[in-house]
């Protein structure tokens, strides 16, 4: 596998194979960064070129000091809300980080403290994953989005057919029980959605409440984040929204279909969130600023690890990513995908400079881009993830 390629797996967070979305993130190292509004005008540009490169629409926000920007391309809403995929993971980790903190539980706790019996396997065993290592993706889990026939049944043509399914947590992590682990616990590093959904049910088992409604009590609430919903089964948007696309196909000639409406409980814990650009601002600055977590559960989730050998300048904490981008700005954050959407959220390490946005479509444009033109008033990419082609 390429580097671009390794890339683009790694730095994508994604649902499915086929759908892409950057995820980065840390601190703010001034030297190469440009003006403010040399930003905006290159992130204008960036939103621009995606447009013409096929997504039928893009928005984004960014925050820098006082400075506020909005911008849209195509038929787009500035206050659009979209689905966030799995920048849905950047909650959960906050929502555990915050019942270490409470003494309710502690990340090195065996998976299966909390889960008996749930991890179990063809060779994964509960007993030997701890919480932490569901949360930096070091469990060596297998994801179960990279399952064929549940790839075939939810990403593929038979979307159509089983968009409104419901799925259990206890479902989506029988179908990673059916392979074996990718590796070892604790002995490297890959993205598992399957770590995530755990997750929730961690969160769930420690407060006899859904993953759910802990966010919204603990995240969602104290921020009033009026745009940022935990849709559970629901399948409509909220407004306003726009449309999202997906060509349900590897093929660029397959047909395009509106994909707005599904199921969510495909993602849970691991990326169903909806929210816009502003909240998810709102949520990443207060949380690099310490307004969520305490000094040492901050310090917890920005610890990362290396994700590849290939992409020295990245690392995923707890749920949270950080990577150096090509003008030695470093942002944390995430990235999500999910059907017709491809979303992103970026922030310095204190918190003073943000970015958030979405394309309505999972087949063409380059998120990365427009992080790249934002943070250093450039849409040119780095060697590690601008250019990486879409899996």
């Amino acid at each position: 596998m390429s580097a671009a390629r390794t890339a683009r797996t790694v730095v994508a967070a994604i649902l499915v194979a086929g759908l892409a979305a950057t995820a980065l993130a840390t601190p703010a190292l001034a030297a190469g960064a440009a003006p403010a509004k040399a930003h905006h005008t290159a992130t204008q540009q960036a939103l621009d070129a995606a447009v013409a490169d096929g997504v039928p629409g893009a928005v984004a926000q960014a925050r820098d000091g006082h400075d506020r920007w909005t911008g849209t391309a195509g038929a787009r809403g500035g206050d659009d809300r979209y689905r966030v995929g799995s920048i849905t993971k950047t909650f959960t980790a906050t929502v555990l980080l915050q019942l270490q903190a409470e003494g309710r539980i502690d990340l090195d706790d065996p998976v299966d403290k909390w889960l008996p019996g749930v991890v179990r396997g063809n060779g994964h065993d509960g007993r030997q994953v701890t919480v932490r290592q569901l949360l930096n993706h070091t469990s060596g889990i297998y994801s179960y989005t990279s399952d064929p026939g549940f790839q075939s049944k939810v990403f593929g043509p038979g979307f159509l057919e089983h968009r409104y399914d419901t799925w259990t947590p206890e479902q989506l992590v029988a179908v990673a029980m059916a392979h074996e682990p990718d590796f070892a616990p604790g002995t490297d590093w890959n993205y598992s959605n399957t770590n995530f959904v755990l997750a929730g049910m961690v969160i769930e088992k420690v407060t006899g409440r859904s993953y759910g409604k802990a966010v919204e009590n603990r995240i969602i609430k104290p921020l009033k984040l009026r745009a940022t919903t935990v849709p559970g089964t629901r399948a409509a948007m909220p407004r306003p929204s726009s449309p999202a696309y997906s060509k349900l196909s590897q093929d660029v000639n397959a047909p395009v279909h509106d994909v707005s409406t599904l199921n969510p409980s495909i993602a849970g814990a691991a990326g169903e969130i909806i929210s816009d650009s502003r909240d998810l601002q709102t949520f990443y600055r207060a949380l690099l600023q310490g307004r969520l977590l305490t000094k040492g559960g901050l310090k917890e989730m920005t610890t990362t690890v290396r994700m590849s050998p290939e992409l020295p300048d990245m690392g995923y904490g707890l749920g949270l990513m950080k990577e150096k981008l090509s003008c030695g700005v470093e942002v944390w954050g995430h990235g999500g995908g999910i059907h017709g959407s491809s979303s992103l959220a970026h922030v310095t390490r204190d918190g003073e400079h943000s970015l958030a946005g979405n394309f309505n479509a999972d087949w063409a444009g380059d998120t990365q881009k427009v992080v790249e033109a934002e943070f250093c008033g450039t849409s040119g990419t780095t060697g590690t993830t601008g250019a990486a082609p879409k899996k």
